[in-house]
Parts: structure tokens; sequence; C-alpha cells
């Protein structure tokens, strides 16, 4: 569950932000650079969560 959450959570944000930019922009929405995007930020989550700082409270 600690690996699925992260993903949903970045999928929802990443579709908001995704959203407001292209209308912004006055362009129509696609949901291909959302899923970029979500991929992206679960990435860095779980580097950051399992590497990073994980190492960093060790010391």
């Amino acid at each position: 569950m600690r690996f699925l959450w992260p993903l949903i959570w970045a999928f929802l944000i990443s579709c908001v932000v995704s959203y407001v930019l292209v209308s912004m922009a006055g362009n129509e929405f696609e949901i291909v650079g959302t899923f970029a995007a979500t991929i992206v930020i679960t990435l860095a989550v779980f580097i950051l969560g399992e590497g990073v700082l994980k190492g960093e409270s060790d010391h």
C-alpha cells in the first residue's frame, strides 16, 4: 500500500496541475502528459522516500 498511495496522489495532483496549466494556455486537455508527470513525480517520491531521506535519518 505504501507504493500505491503515492501513485494515486501523484496522478490526482498531476491531473489538477495539468488541467489548470492547459486551460490557462487555451489548449485541449490531454491525459498523456498527465501520465508522464505522474511517473516522474512517483519516481521522485520513491527515490526520496526510500533512499535519500531515509539515509539522512540514520545519521
